[in-house]
């Protein structure tokens, strides 16, 4: 088989991404809620509250490290935003844009190793890139009023250092933990375990 072929996308790679999306949209409709109940205790340096944003950046790095396709990153995260607009997110329609932008930083990611690398640094990257785009869409987006030295930039740098701890080194563990109960069998991800 040669690189073109692998990378088109089979009903179970289809099947798979769609189940963790959608349940990553129910997460992250529920994360919504904890964000809230949170404010008051990040309120001595509200910008800490993005140390908890990295859950919702989880699917775009997992996506990408289990079905390992271009477009996986892009359309599990694009996916789960979706769902959890549909569900009622406090935020309303915007959340499937920045899901769209959130989707892309870990697509760039796995692209800037021709969709071949997988490895513990790969995934970290993937996580720092899902943030830095997340960070880029709420600077302009929902922080543009806040105070640059005092608010934004403490924000955007602290949402890239959960986004690579969470959703980078977490979806890697979480892949290596689907990997070992078998469950990854029909993916590399799931071929590959006893290698890590």
């Amino acid at each position: 088989m040669n690189h073109t072929d692998s990378n088109r996308w089979r009903t179970v790679d289809i099947v798979v991404a769609s189940v963790i999306a959608v349940a990553f949209g129910v997460i992250f409709w529920a994360w919504g809620l904890v964000w809230s109940a949170t404010d008051a205790a990040f309120a001595f340096f509200p910008p800490a509250q993005t140390l908890i944003y990295g859950v919702w950046l989880v699917p775009a790095v997992l996506g990408g490290l289990v079905i390992r396709k271009p477009g996986a990153s892009l359309y599990c995260e694009l996916l789960a935003a979706v769902v959890s607009a549909l569900l009622g997110s406090q935020w309303g329609g915007i959340v499937i844009v920045q899901g769209l932008m959130q989707g892309v930083g870990a697509e760039l990611a796995f692209a800037a190793f021709r969709y071949r690398a997988y490895r513990l640094p790969v995934a970290l990257l993937a996580g720092a890139l899902t943030g830095l785009t997340a960070a880029i869409f709420d600077f302009v987006y929902w922080n543009k009023a806040y105070d640059l030295v005092d608010y934004r930039l403490p924000y955007a740098l602290l949402t890239i250092v959960s986004a690579t701890v969470i959703a980078g080194a977490g979806a890697w563990f979480l892949t290596r933990a689907l990997a070992n109960t078998g469950a990854l069998d029909r993916f590399p991800a799931g071929r590959d375990r006893a290698l890590v």
